[in-house]
């Protein structure tokens, strides 16, 4: 019997078969639903080529990165330009990390498929 939720982290009551907490089933696992699968060689190549626009953090889920990186080019340009560069370099480690597995889930905590 489980003790903690797979869901949320919360501790079960015993033979409970839902979490009071969140509403998920016992023993039902969350992550890795086939339909949101994502892939590590698109979020990769997406990062490499496109990272200065956090366009592999839209893709993963990651919203508020994406959105960060997004402006950091855009606004950069305007400034001083050297926000692009930065927003470039983040964009290349983060597809090279993606493509290596050492970022190896997406934003909802689903692995990202090979």
């Amino acid at each position: 019997m489980e003790k903690y939720c797979r869901n949320c982290g919360n501790e079960l009551e015993k033979g409970a078969a839902f979490c009071s907490k969140c509403g998920q089933k016992v023993g039902e696992d969350t992550t890795n639903n086939p339909s949101e699968t994502k892939s590590k060689l698109a979020a990769g190549l997406l990062g490499i080529l496109l990272g200065s626009l956090g366009i592999h953090n839209f893709y993963l889920g990651y919203t508020s990165k994406a959105v960060a990186q997004l402006l950091l080019t855009l606004v950069g340009w305007i400034l001083c330009g050297i926000g692009p560069i930065v927003a470039s370099i983040w964009g290349l480690i983060e597809g090279i990390l993606i493509l290596t597995g050492s970022i190896n889930t997406d934003a909802n905590g689903n692995k990202i498929q090979d």
